[in-house]
């Protein structure tokens, strides 16, 4: 991956956005496309819209959410310790003793998330994962009034892990989803920025995902698109006890997966695995006999109904501060759907 690609992926990483807190995030996904896009606006949602060749007659949307799971401050006790509840799909399990920050008014607030000892809980619990409210927030504070001067009811916490590059092209971070699709939804946009596509481009960058694709459904009836594709990450199976038998094979570095099933429009899904065989980039299948859970879901009955497709980045670890990915399946990604969309014909038509 090209050195200025990686250090934008490394600050989207750095930047903490869960939903319905994507005002800085946005920021950073404006200063990286600001070179490549004809125009860029936001919505009163908080979307934004990354255009390029918007005169044509055929709109093509792709949707990367920059929203991450998170927490919310619930209570603040008389001894300062705060009481939190999940933004999303947060796993509990993962939650005791890690590093948090709260996004306060005046500015981030450090602190960590307690529970009781090992020590002093029951043998019959001590294996047994704690529900959150059984955890607290510690940010050191003496009492209630000492924490209330840089904590509030409903400030946004997220955890305080940082991006780690592994062996073999590997990283880990946190919200890997789906900044890596945001990310890739912008790659796109810089590699079609100096070619002449015969289709109007909406690289967007939606917010709300996690709490029930709000951002898809705002910005699908916005952009009004013929075709779309959600970019998301997907499970990674090849690990212990990934039961690829059960929920299908896919492995880090084997490439995009490309969902199939009533969420993906037909047309869409030929022209992706074709232009994929074209650009020589290698893709991963999965079945997908409902909706997809991606802003996809939310896309594909917007309006009138939109053709939609689903790109995965297969990640290891989901919904935890510890979350893999190949950075050669994020830039195969972009690759594969930049030559998708460079293919299209002016009237393209994705009626099956």
């Amino acid at each position: 991956m090209r050195k200025e690609s990686l250090d934008f992926l490394k600050k989207l990483l750095k930047t903490p956005s869960p939903s319905g807190y994507e005002e800085k995030i946005q920021k950073v996904c404006r200063g990286y496309a600001e070179a490549y896009a004809d125009e860029i606006y936001k919505d009163v949602h908080g979307n934004q819209y990354h255009v390029i060749n918007k005169e044509a007659e055929v709109r093509v949307m792709l949707a990367g959410h920059v929203d991450e799971i998170g927490l919310m401050v619930n209570t603040i006790d008389d001894r300062g310790f705060i009481g939190f509840v999940p933004i999303g799909g947060v796993d509990g399990a993962v939650l005791g003793g890690q590093r948090v920050v709260v996004h306060g008014a005046k500015g981030p607030v450090a602190g960590v998330i307690g529970r009781k000892a090992i020590h002093l809980t029951p043998e019959s619990d001590r294996h047994k994962a704690q529900p959150m409210h059984r955890m607290w927030i510690d940010i050191g504070a003496k009492d209630k009034k000492d924490a209330e001067k840089v904590v509030a009811v409903a400030d946004p916490i997220t955890i305080d892990a940082d991006y780690i590059e592994l062996m073999n092209g590997n990283v880990v971070a946190r919200a890997l989803d789906d900044r890596v699709g945001a990310f890739v939804v912008l790659e796109v946009l810089r590699l079609l920025s100096k070619k002449k596509i015969n289709v109007a481009l909406y690289s967007v960058t939606t917010v709300q995902e996690e709490i029930g694709l709000r951002g898809a459904t705002t910005s699908a009836y916005g952009c009004d698109p013929h075709a779309g594709i959600a970019v998301d990450v997907a499970w990674a199976t090849d690990h212990p006890h990934g039961e690829g038998g059960r929920y299908g094979h896919a492995k880090i570095g084997g490439g995009p997966i490309i969902s199939r099933g009533p969420n993906i429009n037909p047309v869409v899904h030929k022209g992706i695995v074709a232009a994929a065989k074209r650009a020589k980039v290698p893709i991963q299948h999965f079945a997908m006999p409902r909706g997809t859970g991606t802003d996809a879901n939310a896309m594909q009955l917007s309006r009138g109904g939109t053709a939609t497709a689903v790109v995965g980045i297969p990640n290891r670890y989901m919904h935890t501060p510890v979350e893999l990915v190949a950075l050669k399946d994020v830039e195969n990604a972009a690759k594969l759907i930049a030559a998708w969309v460079a293919e299209l014909k002016p009237k393209a038509s994705f009626i099956p």
